[in-house]
Order: C-alpha cells, then structure tokens, then sequence
C-alpha cells in the first residue's frame, strides 16, 4: 500500500471565510518536496491520488487547492490529468522562465487553470521576472516577511483593486492580520489563521486506473475531442494500445493520422468500450484477471443483448462496470461518486437495483452455478487457507469449533 503525506493549510478571504487550501507533499523524513524532486511514477502517484475519489475527503466538495509546480512540472505533462476547477497551479517563485515554461502557463490558462505566484517578494527583480505573466496571473501570493514595505505598498498600488488578486501570506499575528485587511489584500494564509494539517492519502498500486477512469469523466462530462486528445496524448501506453486496437478493428480500412481521427471514428461509446477493457486487462494485478476480463465481457455482452434497443449501451457499461471492484483496492462507491455515472448504472453497481437489475442476477447466477460445478470437482485441490480467505472476506463466518 503507498501512503502519501499531504500537509494543508487553510487560505481566507477578506471576511474570514475558506477560499481555499495550500497542499504540500512530505517526504519520509518528514521534509516538504515538490512534485518535480520525486521520481517519475512517485508524481504519477501523487498526481493520481488527488484526482481520485481521495480528493473530496481532501478538500471536501468545492473547495480549491493551491498546488506548487516549477518548469519540470509544467513541461512534462504531470498536470494534465487535474480538474481546473479543483486546482490553482502555484508558480514557485525560483522558477526558471524560459520560453517553453512561459508557453506552458499560458497553455493551462487557455484550458481554465487559475494561476497564482508564490513567495513574491515584491522586489523589482520579482516584478520584471514575472512581468510578461502578469495578463495571465490570476493570484499573487505576496511574502509579508521577504517584501520591504514599500515594495510591497507599491506592488499593492498597482494590483489592487484590479483583475489581479492579492493574497497576504506569513501572517502570524492578529496585527498582520489586521495590518494587511486594512492595507486591502484579499486573502491571507498563515500560522495564526490555520497552522497546516498532515494526513495521509492512500495512493493505488497503479496509478494508470484512476487515470482510464479520469479520462471516462472526461468523456462522460462530453468534452471535446481536442481535450480527450491532449489527455490520451500525455499517457504513451494508453495513445498506442488504442491505436492498434482500432487498426486491428474490422471496417476501419483507413491510415492513421491522430488521435482525433480514431476518436471520431470509434465514437465515444465505441471509447467507452475499449476503456474498460483496458482497464481490466492492463491495469490490473489480480491473478485471475484475464479470467475477469473475459468474464466481464460476457456479462456485459449478455445484458447488452437482453437490454431494450434504446439502452443497449448503457446495459453493456453497467455490466462491465459491475465488476471494478475485482481489481480496485479501494471503496467502488467512491469510485462512482467519483466519475458520475448515468443513474441507472451507478444504482445497479452500488445496490444492485434498476432496470438491469434481473438482467445482473441472471448473469450472476449464471456464472455462480458454473463455478459451483468447477469448485466442487476440483475441492479436493484447494487449499484451506484460501478457502477461510474467501469465506471471511464476503462475510460469511468460520465456526471455528468446527475447523
């Protein structure tokens, strides 16, 4: 299991309300890291772990999050998985801009990120470094303690009251609070507000599940085929397995020029589809996951075809859906509060209710009196331990008198 420390602390606005919280990442010394100081798969863990269903217990349902990054960060691509209405991309203030990095913050302010500045000192040599930013900053997170005061006066003089909000960090006494609400900042974070809470986030073993089942948000939420590109771009594996899926599909006779191309073609359904498929084939560590996998498919083919002309699609996800506890290690209703399935599916994943409902049981049942017969011809070749296993974890008791 990976565990991840996550450090937050409250940000206000001007009337003492929650705007927001900073979170920032802790190493096993206990030391605060950045995205971009761990390795390549730690980041992807991190960075899918708070876009999993982990992120309302996190920040509860609306509240954003400021997130620190610096030039690796935003140029590798770590970013592109999280909600912009969740997140505040935190530009650390040593940040190198270079023409790429400045591309790349304009890029995510194109795709509806807000930006912020960290640790501005109000200095001259901070207002010229950042100086060709500063259309596309929507926050500046201004260090009381590094910034002389008439520094800071005159970055106020010129923010304040405009576009550009300013957010008064460091505050550690009730004078600097009441020093900076008078001055007219709009948001303040510090010790004497909030002093910063360190929780734990369970990270799943493959962080490549939440992002399939980040990228089936995106397209259930019916974004637009650039975006559902730019997203299956940034996952390699993802990009090439569905490309040769669609070349090895039947009545697709064309050349592949982009990923935009095969998702018009496929059609999001089609997507759909292939997404679960991959999810249980490639993401999974169970053992029997090929068995699963193809289990799945069969259920979902069979609700398919029992389903009503109108709801053949639907029946096909919620079968396939009606599986994804076998190879996640974590609560399936978080997971569906999580991507937002249609109604009807959620309700027959999670309670087994709805109009595919029968269709389930009989499928399960189906399937139940099948292994039936394999395990009781093959019982003698099973091992004790296993079987108590699987007894006690579908809660059905031992008496162990009897054993």
């Amino acid at each position: 299991m990976n565990i991840i420390n996550i450090s937050k602390q409250k940000i206000f606005d001007n009337k003492n309300q929650l705007f927001a919280y900073e979170l920032l990442f802790k190493d096993s010394s206990d030391e605060i890291t950045d995205l971009s100081s761990t390795v390549k798969e730690t980041a992807k863990l991190i960075i899918s772990s708070i876009s999993s269903p982990e992120l309302d217990k996190l920040l509860g349902r609306d509240t954003m999050a400021f997130i620190n990054v610096d030039e690796h960060t935003l140029t590798k691509g770590m970013l592109d998985i999280l909600d912009n209405k969740r997140f505040i991309l935190n530009i650390l203030e040593d940040i190198d801009l270079n023409d790429k990095v400045v591309a790349k913050i304009i890029q995510y302010k194109k795709r509806g990120f807000k930006i912020s500045i960290e640790h501005f000192d109000s200095s001259a040599h901070m207002i010229k470094k950042f100086n060709r930013l500063f259309n596309f900053i929507d926050i500046i997170k201004m260090d009381i303690i590094l910034s002389e005061e008439e520094n800071l006066e005159k970055v106020m003089n010129k923010f304040k009251g405009g576009r550009i909000k300013l957010l008064a960090e460091n505050i550690e006494t009730k004078e600097d609070f009441i020093k900076y609400i008078k001055m007219g900042f709009d948001y303040f974070q510090g010790y004497y507000l909030d002093k910063p809470e360190v929780i734990e986030i369970v990270g799943s073993k493959d962080p490549a599940q939440f992002i399939i089942l980040q990228l089936i948000k995106v397209i259930k939420d019916d974004n637009s085929t650039q975006q559902l590109e730019l997203f299956i771009k940034k996952q390699p594996d993802l990009s090439y397995k569905l490309v040769e899926f669609f070349n090895n599909t039947k009545g697709f006779n064309v050349q592949i020029e982009s990923l935009t191309q095969v998702i018009t073609l496929m059609g999001r359904n089609k997507l759909l589809r292939w997404l679960l498929v991959y999810l249980y084939s490639e993401s999974s560590k169970n053992p029997a996951s090929k068995t699963i996998l193809d289990l799945a498919i069969k259920r979902a083919q069979r609700m398919e075809e029992e389903a009503s002309t109108e709801n053949k699609d639907k029946a096909y996800l919620a079968g396939m859906f009606s599986m994804l506890s076998s190879i996640f290690e974590t609560d399936i209703r978080e997971l569906m509060n999580h991507i937002q399935m249609d109604r009807d599916i959620t309700s027959l994943v999670l309670e087994k209710k709805g109009v595919f409902a029968g269709s389930l049981m009989r499928a399960e049942a189906a399937e139940k009196e099948y292994l039936k017969k394999i395990m009781l011809a093959n019982f003698e070749k099973l091992n004790a331990t296993d079987l108590i296993n699987t007894l006690e974890e579908n809660g059905i008791e031992v008496d162990k008198r009897k054993l």
